[in-house]
């Protein structure tokens, strides 16, 4: 067997990087702030663990701009990337992400009066969130996404819906749409302001454009180390993803937090008058900074927490698992290390058997730990602990009940007790359907 390789080495020494601009808004003089090397590929899950461990590495090196505040990685390498029919980012086999994804799309829905219109999103992946669009405000819709996988959906929605296996670029221009969204795409995107230029020059003057990235002022805060992918090359915050959105010759009209406030949202129209920051939170320049200071501190503290509380578990006898194989899984196996974690378990029943880049882990369907009987079940994101305390999955109850066994609950090395926690984990005692 293929052997696991060690504790990563993360280097958290700030240094000012003057050969690199920011894609943001061209300024210099970025800070970089922390220099990893990770596997290139999260959800692209291998069919052996002798591949997932090949996975090639890619240098992370996270540059604050402090004019901006945007945050990009300037050794990304988009050849490195792979998005394919093999891709598994879907979370919707989660229900508490499918209630989350069918009350946004109410909202938007009612908000933007989408009903009997047409709707492109640009990185649809497996079309389910266009799918809701289109069923609930009767609308049509085009979705591009070289991930795209043809019968995942029921054929109603199919029938609604163009769905183009394919790379978004300057020939989708003819599209006309009343709505544009863009969800959790522009994250792995390095040329942010060329790639939003051409979606501005695609939308008609009252056309809605729409973006949700994830929130990077949280990760910052919390010491996330898990939330940091090769993948994503791009990071945002409320103020940042504003002030690229008007840089670009779009209106700001929406502009918030979501799921949690892990998700940043920002809704607008093309405009040729220059805009003026006017958004609530958008300020956020200065608070930024300090998190990004302090972001060495933070995510040091939670390695070591995590590398001795998981060497505890394994030295006296132990068998955690985590819950959870998609991206943040990968990072938190492959910062910390993965020895003695074997297991990821994952409600996707496309991920089962399959391994994670980097660590190796095998992925497993809940129904794997009846049998297994985990001491410990670490949840990947703390929104499924404090919207249903309880385990989900049946067939973990079934399997629990069976041997009369109860997992222990692992909690956050810093705060000692299950709550939110800083590094973004909320452990529990048993599981929580984590995609």
């Amino acid at each position: 067997m293929a052997e696991r390789p060690g504790e990563p080495q993360v280097s958290f020494e700030i240094t000012v990087d003057d050969d690199h601009a920011c894609p943001s808004c061209q300024a210099r003089g970025l800070q970089v702030f922390i220099v990893p090397r990770v596997p290139v590929h999260d959800c692209l899950l291998m069919a052996t663990r002798a591949q997932a461990l090949a996975v090639p590495l890619g240098d992370l090196r996270l540059a604050f701009c402090t004019r901006c505040g945007f945050i990009s990685n300037t050794a990304f390498d988009v050849a490195l990337t792979e998005y394919s029919d093999r891709y598994e980012e879907t979370q919707g086999f989660s229900s508490t992400f499918n209630a989350f994804a069918r009350d946004l799309a109410g909202r938007l829905i009612d908000r933007y009066g989408l009903r009997r219109r047409t709707i492109l999103e640009i990185g649809c992946g497996k079309g389910e969130f266009l799918a809701l669009l289109c069923e609930l405000g009767d609308n049509r819709g085009v979705g591009i996404d070289p991930s795209y996988v043809e019968g995942r959906l029921p054929a109603a929605q199919e029938a609604r819906v163009e769905y183009l296996a394919e790379y978004y670029a300057a020939k989708h221009a003819g599209i006309a749409a009343d709505f544009i969204c863009c969800r959790h795409t522009l994250e792995h995107i390095g040329p942010v302001q060329t790639f939003l230029r051409q979606v501005r020059d695609t939308a008609a003057s009252g056309t809605v454009v729409w973006f949700e990235v994830p929130d990077v002022l949280r990760v910052l805060r919390e010491g996330a180390f898990q939330d940091i992918y090769y993948e994503h090359c791009s990071y945002f915050t409320l103020g940042s993803l504003a002030r690229l959105y008007r840089e670009c010759g779009l209106d700001v009209t929406e502009l918030g937090l979501e799921y949690d406030d892990q998700y940043l949202v920002i809704g607008g129209r093309p405009t040729d008058t220059k805009q003026v920051a006017a958004c609530a939170g958008e300020h956020d320049l200065a608070r930024t900074a300090e998190a990004v200071a302090a972001f060495a501190a933070r995510c040091g503290a939670m390695l070591e927490g995590w590398r001795r509380r998981i060497s505890g578990i394994t030295a006296a006898g132990g068998r955690p698992v985590i819950w959870g194989a998609g991206s943040k899984g990968v990072a938190f196996l492959t910062t910390i290390g993965g020895a003695g974690i074997e297991y990821a378990v994952d409600i996707n029943p496309y991920k089962a058997g399959r391994f994670l880049p980097g660590s190796g882990c095998e992925v497993v369907a809940p129904t794997f730990l009846a049998d297994y009987q985990p001491t410990h079940v670490i949840v990947m994101n703390p929104i499924y602990t404090r919207r249903d305390p309880r385990p989900t999955a049946a067939a973990w109850h079934r399997g629990r009940s069976a041997r009369g066994h109860r997992p222990r609950a692992v909690t956050d090395p810093r705060r000692g007790s299950v709550g939110r926690s800083s590094c973004g984990l909320v452990p529990t005692v048993a599981g929580l359907a984590r995609k």
